[in-house]
């Protein structure tokens, strides 16, 4: 989804600013942050985005879009995509110049298909999950195709859409003002050029609806936190026959109280006694996929590690797997019986001797 943006704010003019208002505003920021006159790149990136403000703020018919909905409802009504900046400058100053010199506008393209929007599902997984893959069943919001009109937005189907009768499908009117004509955008089209006929009642001529969906997703063992899975063509339906957007699924592991991974290994750790340090052992230890014997060397030291081979987390579109790394801890008692402390003593004193 898009980021909220407040188009009056960007321009500097008030919600009940009129078409000309709008327009001087826009003429002002042109002139002191066009890249022609002003190549710093933090002044184009805000002549983009006061190109995108006033170009929805000039057409009557995307500005009460906009008003009521917000940018998502622009998306909804099949203004998804803005105009590029140059086409948008250029059409400013068409609107004032074109008709005093007598040229005519070229008729607009009948609206056709568009494709949906990519939408975005976090999922997370326990670690045993990653381990081992697993099969989700999600439920998510999506845009829908209208199944009363087929997502044409009219029960009309393709041929929906009519020339215009007040623009003639150029999507401008000429307006006389005093000795000058000036271009300025139809207000019975909106700009497009063509009139929806019959529009559909269920979803109000955008043809498309909002509801829920369910998916199966096989997520496939070894993936990480930020993996990102892509379900072609699950994604909002497309308009008026377009293609539907993509659906990314990105992963989310959650903490592990006993495992924590590095990459395709897993670390973990084992306490080991004093007397288990000095004359080695082996003990039981529990993995993602069964159990093991660890073989503590004799003599081994507080915090040195030991690595078990192919215990780790399997890897990603691979056959293999990581290691299973442990840290050792070695343990030293608060309390000890009156039998234990004789024997430690005892211990020392020998220690001390073989010096």
């Amino acid at each position: 989804m898009a980021d909220e943006k407040d188009y009056y704010e960007i321009l500097g003019v008030s919600p009940n600013a009129t078409t000309e208002e709008i327009k001087r505003a826009y003429r002002n920021i042109a002139k002191k942050f066009h890249p022609d006159v002003n190549p710093e790149p933090e002044a184009e990136e805000f002549f983009k985005r006061a190109s995108e403000a006033y170009q929805v703020l000039s057409d009557p018919h995307k500005r009460q879009v906009y008003d009521t909905y917000g940018i998502n409802g622009l998306k909804q009504r099949g203004f998804a995509g803005f105009t590029s900046v140059d086409e948008i400058f250029s059409t400013f100053f068409d609107d004032v110049f074109s008709d005093l010199f007598g040229t005519r506008r070229r008729r607009r393209r009948k609206p056709g298909p568009e494709s949906g929007e990519d939408l975005r599902y976090d999922l997370s997984i326990s670690l045993e999950e990653a381990y081992s893959g697993k099969e989700f069943e999600i439920t998510f919001d999506k845009m829908k195709i209208c199944p009363d009109c087929n997502g044409y937005g009219s029960l009309e189907g393709k041929e929906a859409f009519t020339i215009c009768t007040r623009c003639n499908g150029e999507g401008q009117v000429a307006l006389s003002r005093g000795f000058f004509t000036v271009a300025t955008t139809c207000d019975l089209c909106g700009g497009s050029g063509y009139i929806l006929r019959n529009p559909c009642k269920k979803c109000g001529g955008v043809g498309r609806v909002r509801g829920k969906a369910k998916l199966k997703l096989d997520i496939p063992a070894g993936v990480d936190e930020g993996t990102r899975v892509k379900i072609s063509g699950e994604g909002n339906a497309g308009i008026r026959g377009g293609p539907a957007g993509d659906l990314y699924i990105y992963i989310h592991l959650k903490p592990h109280n006993i495992f924590r991974r590095e990459g395709d290994n897993l670390r973990s750790e084992i306490e080991i006694t004093f007397p288990q340090a000095v004359l080695g052992d082996i003990i039981p230890f529990k993995t993602l996929n069964g159990n093991i014997e660890v073989k503590i060397p004799a003599g081994i030291q507080s915090n040195d590690t030991i690595t078990i081979r192919g215990r780790g987390m399997k890897k990603l579109n691979n056959r293999g797997y990581g290691d299973l790394i442990i840290d050792v801890i070695i343990k030293t008692p608060k309390k000890i019986s009156r039998e234990e402390k004789k024997l430690y003593k005892r211990l020392k004193e020998i220690s001390e001797s073989n010096r």
